[in-house]
């Protein structure tokens, strides 16, 4: 492990991020909202770590990164970025404490969208849109940002690549790493931009605007209203805000192949076919069982398939509140916070493409009962899932339920009520914002319990990276030449 040549690549991230906080900086100046003291101790802080381990780094001839080193920085990097994210936050008035800083710094960067905030109305506009901004950052990843515009990572970024994008198998879209990420980089935002003017064309003020639409691609929900968009009562919003959250919930691929002219590319993918009918299904069943609550078929379709939406992609944004639904919905609801968007998309969960293989190998085993001896293979759009990707996928989904079991029973040990602590859990680790209990679309997490905030913030780093590059850090063998 040459850590010397690891702390040069997180001390770059560092720097670049004292740079990003730039734009929160003229947001002040621009508002004239009196954070421009703390976002300048912030910068200057963030800059000089980064400089620090820029200089204590070493050049190496062979610029290739193994998989024990893209793990290690991706891992050490994205806690890093959190903790230096949270500076801002905890230079401000609206946090008395570091622990609730960084519980909003991580959940920012890692798209959940828990907050500890209680008065978000009430918050410097340039706090309120680096909330937002940080959101935009980690959706598509900060590690596939620097490997578009830091070239020097030559073809061994590749195990970044693979530690950092959500996706069971990271497809590249061009021969040229980098390419793809600014490829994807291109999409993102550009996608941003139409959602901002989409909204913008039906009244939102520009702030609210531009602070929604960097929160809804990456699938992130940090509004800048205390009601999140119930705030506004308009389908409008609500329908624009939708069809932006499945956009993001569909693999980034698809998207650049839908640019290139392929029309049908969304129809010819199995995942995205399965994401798209599972939300309308469940957004079907979850209006017809809310029918009594409303006045009319058209609102309860409205308020069901913008929570369904919001859940499913892992987004968490809000316009009623779920936690008074019938039953059956509830449950819908949570079983969707589990399952999650699409794999290569901003979105958390378990992803539907595992859960499609989770499914055809059960049926496998299923089918071997019957016929021992046959050989029959798992395919997913024609092609041959490899048996190595398999034991990944259904290791993957045994060590999910294990830790949000673990992390559950933790929680509750601290005093947490039962609810609370599954859908505390189950919201940081998919990534998603609100809960269940206690957490639920109409309260946040500022009253948890500091070490809860800790355990939490840890679940919202697994969820985001997959789980893996964050355990496989405990495992001794990790660290064994």
């Amino acid at each position: 492990m040459r850590w010397p040549f690891i702390s040069r690549i997180i001390g770059i991230l560092l720097i670049f991020l004292g740079f990003a906080m730039t734009a929160p900086l003229l947001c002040s100046l621009y508002y004239e909202d009196l954070a421009q003291g703390g976002i300048v101790r912030s910068m200057v802080i963030t800059l000089v770590a980064g400089l620090i381990l820029m200089i204590l780094s070493k050049r190496y001839d062979n610029d290739y990164i193994n998989q024990k080193e893209g793990m290690t920085v991706v891992a050490l990097g994205w806690a890093a970025i959190g903790l230096f994210g949270a500076l801002p936050f905890y230079f401000s008035p609206e946090f008395t404490n570091f622990t609730d800083a960084f519980f909003e710094s991580v959940s920012g960067f890692t798209t959940t969208g828990s907050s500890v905030m209680t008065n978000i109305e009430g918050a410097a506009p340039s706090l309120l849109f680096w909330r937002s901004f940080i959101q935009w950052l980690g959706g598509m990843g900060i590690i596939v940002l620097s490997l578009a515009i830091l070239p020097f990572l030559g073809v061994g970024g590749i195990q970044l690549y693979k530690a950092e994008v959500p996706s069971p198998v990271p497809d590249k879209l061009t021969p040229r790493l980098s390419d793809s990420a600014k490829i994807l980089w291109m999409v993102y935002a550009g996608m941003t931009l139409v959602e901002i003017i989409f909204l913008l064309a039906g009244g939102m003020p520009v702030f609210e605007s531009v602070c929604h639409a960097l929160t809804t691609l990456p699938t992130g929900g940090f509004s800048p209203k205390n009601a999140s968009i119930a705030h506004y009562n308009n389908a409008y919003f609500d329908y624009v805000i939708v069809v932006f959250m499945l956009l993001a919930g569909i693999n980034f691929s698809l998207h650049y192949q839908m640019l290139r002219g392929k029309t049908l590319a969304f129809w010819k993918d199995a995942e995205c076919r399965f994401f798209i009918g599972l939300t309308l299904i469940c957004t079907l069943i979850i209006t017809l069982d809310i029918y009594t609550v409303y006045d009319s078929f058209k609102d309860s379709f409205r308020y069901s398939i913008f929570q369904v939406a919001s859940i499913i992609t892992t987004t968490g944004f809000a316009t009623a509140d779920y936690e008074k639904f019938p039953g059956l919905s509830q449950v819908i609801i949570f079983i969707c916070m589990f399952i999650g968007a699409s794999a290569g998309s901003t979105g958390g969960g378990m992803k539907c493409a595992r859960i499609i293989v989770s499914f055809k190998y059960c049926y496998r085993e299923l089918f071997k009962l019957i016929h021992p001896r046959s050989i029959s293979h798992i395919k997913i759009n024609n092609t041959v899932i490899p048996e190595d990707v398999l034991r990944s996928i259904m290791g993957f989904l045994v060590l999910y339920l294990l830790l949000f079991i673990t992390a559950s029973i933790l929680l509750a040990g601290m005093g947490i009520d039962m609810l609370t602590a599954f859908g505390a859990v189950a919201s940081c680790i998919g990534n998603i914002g609100p809960g269940f209990g206690t957490v639920g679309p109409s309260e946040n997490f500022a009253h948890l319990p500091g070490l809860g905030k800790w355990l939490l913030a840890w679940c919202m780093l697994l969820g985001r990276l997959e789980i893996y590059t964050v355990i496989i850090l405990f495992v001794p063998e990790f660290w064994k030449k």
